[in-house]
This record gives C-alpha cells, structure tokens and sequence, in this order.
C-alpha cells in the first residue's frame, strides 16, 4: 500500500508511519466483504491480560502479506507495550499460525520469543490460537506508585551515559547531582556495583540520615530484581545471575536494609510528569540514552504494562533502520534518541569519527543547534514529524491526556522544535488529537530533579 504523509520528516522522507498504514489497512478491511474480526489478547504471570480487537482481510492471496505486515507489527507493539508471555489469536487460525512460527525459537522474533518468555517473565513465550467467543475479556489492574516524600530520602536515576542522585529532606531537594559513566559494554559487575553505591554516598554525605532510597533505570525490573536490562548489556549471562540480577537487594543490605525501591526509568519519568502536573492519564516519554516510557492511569496508579516503548515499531517501511540489539527494523530506539540524532547526522550533512560516542554526537549537535546551524535543525524538524505521527499511534494503545516529553536528546533549542514540529502534525494530520492531548515539557526544576524526586518518593518508610 502508498501512503504519503501530509508532512514528511525533513531527513527521512521514505518514513511510513504506522498510524497511516494501519489506517490505510482497516479502511481496505471496510471495502471487503471478507474481512472479519480477529482478538489479540496478551496474559501476564499475575494473571493480568490485555486485549485488543481489529478487523483483518481475508487470509488468502495478496493479504497474506498485508495480514503479516498488520498482525505481526500489532503483536510486536503489544508485547512491547502490554508484556505477556502468552499470546492468544482468536479469529483465524491461519493468522495465529503464522504468528507462532514468528514468535518461535527459529522465527524471525526469536529475540523477542526469548525475551518475553524466560528473561522477562520466567516461562516459555507461546502463541495460542482460539475461537473467537473463547478469548478471553481484558483483565487489568493498577497498583499505586511512589508519592512519599516524608523523611530523608535518595533518589538516583540510572541513564546509559550518566548517574543522577538527588538528596530530599521532607521532599525538598538539598543537594543534586549528575556523573558521567559509561556502563553498556562493561562486563565487570563490581563496576556497576560500585558506581551505583557511589552515587548513593554522594547523596548520603548532604543528609541527616538515610530513610529511604529509591531508584530508576532502564530495563525491567520485578520486585526490586533485575530481569532484563541494557545496562548490563556487556555482563556475561553467568556474571549477571550471580551479581546483577539481585544488585539492588545487595545495596540494600550495604545501607542497613532501608526501605529500597528500584522501577523502570519510563514509570517514573510518568510518575514525575503526574506529581508536577497534578493530573493523570500521563505518558511519559524520555528521549536519551534511549526510549523510557512509563503511563499514569486514570486513578493515579500505574498498570503492570512493560511500557518499553524503545522497542515498539513506528515506521513500517521494508528498508527501515535496524535497531542493533533486537535485529528489528522500524523501531522506536532508532528515531527519538540519542541513536536517532546520531543516525540522522550523515543525511543532514554532519558527519563524525566512527570512534565518537553517541552521547558526544548529541553534544555537538546541541551546539550547533545553538549556534543556529541549519543541518542540526534539520535533524530536529525530522525527530519532531516522526514523533507526531508516532503519538497518533501511541494513542490507540493508552488514553493520554497528557504527554510529557523529557530527555537529554530534548535539552536546548531542538526540544522545542522537536515538540513543535510534533504538534504540527497532529493538527495537520489529527485535529482530534491535538485537541484532546496536551504536550508537555518539564519545567527547569523538573529537568534538575524531577526523576530523582519521583524516585525518591517510590518506598514508603516502616512504621
């Protein structure tokens, strides 16, 4: 199918957003008298499942390969989005097979086969296929998050480039701060260890005492445990099960066993977004080291969704750029990130050392942003299309009310162009959305502190 988007990214101009080929697709599915209705429900370990329904073609000649596109790219987002280890396909039993070949140990998502199964959640991933009227209904729950700010608290937050720590007494910030560190490809875990507990002391040297400390990062993490992060990419699988994957109950029982809570960078960029704003339905979007999305719900609470929004496709065209660690094409950690700035660079005309890190590309883009060079503004009008459509296409998947955008690729001027070029498109493209969703940015406080506050105020203290 051509689509051809009403405003298209600067330096990416063959970029086919997700929103518009899905919308293409279903509107050839209202032209078919074949096209039926096909249930797509995800189960979690708790019991929790999500569920989403859509019509489909008729499985046989051409839409085959549009049913592949559609489904497959559904259930890719679904995983990513929701998480579940059980994928049930209600509906067509042809598109349930396929979609378990897929998702197999020699699919083409074995990554995500594996990773959604025993790294995540502990168990092999499958794929089920069902009648329609045996599906499951959506089964969600929401839990409270954070909000505590009584005593003397830490709050660290854990990026791909730097640590931030933030020290609070009764929830005001007396001391903040920022080291650079470099933890991808380092394979010792006494490095992690001793990095993370320094950034603790630092905190712990400006307070009274330690009540509490709480901590984000990127990855997933369950009960305080590790389960999968890229953090720790560079730890040997045997290294990180002896020493990573309990890191935080280790530190623990260093600071005298404290109340300690540790939770994925996304939620809490959504919690920090929730607790400024003072509203709810607020996903959380942070575009640095790499993509954190965290959701708010309605009642103030946070859902059991992965929210790994790194992962989740946007760009459905078969040349689309490969994200290195999944092998996926198409994928969010390659449009709105430091990866995305460093990607684009080349095509805007900016070209660095192989040798130079991305975290250094993104500096020197920001300064040439500020110095009012074209070629870097380039790369921000390209960022801010793409994340336009993108938030159309987020928006079937969580009701936002607001949106709050953050992260180092958004310091400086190019996060305002990024948020303008974005808004632009909704009203261009999807005038009800720009009316219903509000853009956010942090306040200068809130890029200072707030992640760390927000997770500072994660454990709740021992009567």
């Amino acid at each position: 199918m051509h689509i051809g988007p009403a405003v298209v990214p600067p330096l990416d101009p063959d970029f086919v957003p997700a929103e518009l080929w899905n919308r293409a697709y279903r509107a050839r599915c209202g032209h078919d008298s074949g096209a039926h209705l096909l249930a797509i429900a995800l189960e979690r370990t708790d019991g929790t499942v999500s569920r989403f329904d859509t019509p489909v073609l008729p499985h046989v000649g051409e839409n085959v390969a549009l049913n592949r596109k559609y489904v497959e790219r559904l259930v890719k987002f679904l995983l990513w989005a929701r998480g579940g280890y059980k994928v049930m396909i209600g509906g067509d039993t042809a598109i349930a097979e396929m979609i378990r070949e897929i998702y197999s140990p020699t699919g083409e998502r074995k990554f995500d086969y594996d990773f959604m199964g025993t790294k995540v959640y502990g168990r092999e991933m499958v794929v089920e296929s069902r009648d329609v009227d045996a599906m499951p209904a959506a089964h969600e729950s929401t839990m409270p998050l954070g909000r505590h700010l009584n005593g003397c608290r830490i709050g660290f937050d854990l990026g791909g480039s730097d640590r931030k720590c933030a020290a609070l007494i009764d929830g005001m910030v007396v001391f903040s701060e920022e080291v650079t560190w470099d933890p991808y490809f380092e394979s010792d875990p006494q490095y992690h260890y001793d990095g993370i507990n320094d950034t603790l002391r630092r905190a712990a040297a400006e307070l009274p005492r330690v009540d509490a400390i709480g901590g984000s990062a990127a990855g997933v993490y369950v009960n305080n445990e590790v389960r999968v992060a890229s953090l720790f990419r560079g730890v040997s699988p045997a290294d990180f099960d002896r020493r990573i994957r309990r890191i935080f109950f280790d530190l623990q029982k260093a600071w005298d066993g404290v109340p300690f809570e540790v939770v994925n960078d996304g939620e809490v960029t959504a919690l920090a977004g929730s607790m400024s704003m003072d509203e709810n339905c607020v996903l959380g979007v942070s575009m640095g080291t790499s993509v954190a999305g965290g959701y708010v719900a309605h009642d103030g609470s946070i859902t059991p969704w992965l929210n790994e929004l790194a992962f989740v496709p946007v760009d459905y065209r078969d040349d689309a750029p490969v994200d290195e660690w999944s092998g996926d094409r198409g994928c969010a950690v390659q449009y709105f990130c430091q990866q995305g700035v460093a990607r684009l660079a080349p095509l805007a005309g900016l070209h660095f050392a192989k040798e130079m890190k991305f975290a250094e590309q993104l500096t020197e883009v920001q300064r040439l942003m500020a110095a009012g060079d074209e070629r870097a503004r380039r790369i921000y009008e390209t960022i801010g299309v793409c994340f336009g459509y993108t938030i159309a296409h987020f928006a079937n998947f969580y009701d936002i009310g607001s949106l709050l955008i953050l992260g180092r690729a958004t310091s400086g001027e190019g996060g305002g162009v990024i948020v303008e070029r974005a808004r632009g498109v909704l009203r261009t493209e999807f005038p009800a959305l720009a009316e219903k969703i509000r853009l956010r940015t942090p306040t200068e406080k809130d890029k200072r502190h707030g992640q760390a506050v927000a997770a500072a105020s994660l454990p709740a203290l021992r009567r």
